[in-house]
């Protein structure tokens, strides 16, 4: 007898190590449970909790071996029962609260689902999702920003990073992001103050460029020593927000632990300033899903009528998922990476 099984790539990780640790592999295409979507992805991103998870540094990593990737844009390829608000065919982006996105297919439950303008690039719309999501939120409800506030953002050319500054220009702030020299120009076409990490001391940078005022927002996502000193520089009432460990990527420890206990203890200072430590986005598009589907919706609708424009770094098919973690690891990437699959 025939078989007849369809099949669909998708990478996974089994093991601790470099991008030789990620593999592609064929798996039966799966179907969708009642309440489900199956979704023909067409691109799907790569961010730093993947590479932090390869690195065997992402503390809620699923055992291995798994599909990483959280964020997705594709189309509706078929429905499980009980789906009535999508329609094969229909372009959807989607978040995936525990990785899994980084194939060909994927089945997500329809509240994690939401319909995106035709027309959009899937990879410009899968930009969108995880980075301008946690952007958005970092800004609007974390920090609370205001306008007319001084905010200091580290690792300003990344993906994350130029989501912020795309925001923030749109919520009238005054920006300032750490970056190498070469990415500069990218800073500096959001309107914002670029500092060299490398050659300049950012501390003495923002008070030369603040009259030594400090700033109201700091948006860290290095962590370690960079959080530490990034709280000198807040001016009375000013929130420093840790939302990353890059320096872990790096080689350095992992500081989730310490950045965790900081956020804690510099709470008892009795100085006026807030710090606050940001979790993953990905949970919170269930628990938090109104806020979800209602901001994810507005930022896709901001890229269709162009007022938005996410800086996609570059793209890789899936099979070469590994060499898009090696252009990672050189951190010489401006904005997203991103897997797109052939149509």
């Amino acid at each position: 007898m025939a078989n007849n099984t369809q099949h669909y790539k998708r990478v996974i990780l089994a093991g601790v190590g470099g991008p030789e640790a990620l593999e592609v592999i064929t798996a039966p295409l799966p179907e969708p449970e009642p309440g489900e979507v199956r979704i023909k992805v067409q691109a799907t991103g790569i961010s730093f909790a993947d590479v932090a998870c390869r690195l065997g540094k992402y503390p809620t990593a699923p055992t291995r071996p798994f599909t990483p990737g959280y964020d997705l844009a594709g189309v509706v390829d078929a429905l499980g029962a009980g789906v009535t608000g999508l329609n094969v065919g229909q372009p959807v982006a989607a978040i995936l609260p525990k990785f899994g996105a980084n194939a060909e297919y994927v089945t997500v439950p329809e509240a994690l689902v939401v319909p995106m303008p035709e027309g959009l690039d899937p990879a410009a719309a899968v930009s969108i999702v995880l980075n301008y999501l946690t952007a958005h939120r970092l800004l609007h409800k974390t920090a609370s920003v205001q306008p007319g506030e001084r905010v200091l953002v580290h690792s300003a050319a990344g993906g994350v990073g130029t989501a912020l500054l795309e925001l923030g220009r749109i919520a009238e702030l005054a920006l300032y992001g750490t970056a190498s020299q070469a990415k500069h120009d990218l800073l500096q076409q959001y309107g914002a103050t670029p500092i060299d990490y490398r050659s300049e001391d950012f501390v003495a940078r923002i008070g030369e460029l603040t009259n030594g005022e400090g700033v109201d927002v700091v948006m860290d996502a290095v962590g370690g020593e960079v959080f530490r000193r990034s709280y000198g520089i807040l001016r009375r009432g000013g929130r420093l927000i840790s939302y990353g460990y890059l320096s872990a990527a790096s080689g350095g420890p992992l500081t989730v632990p310490v950045t965790l206990l900081r956020v804690y203890l510099y709470r008892l200072r009795p100085d006026g300033k807030r710090t606050l430590f940001y979790g993953s986005t990905p949970p919170m598009a269930r628990s938090d899903n109104a806020w979800y589907r209602e901001t994810l919706g507005e930022l896709l609708r901001l890229l269709h009528a162009g007022q938005i424009t996410p800086v996609i770094g570059a793209r890789f098919p899936l099979d070469e998922v590994a060499d898009a973690h090696a252009l990672f690891d050189e951190k010489a990437v401006r904005g997203k990476i991103v897997l797109v699959n052939a149509e």
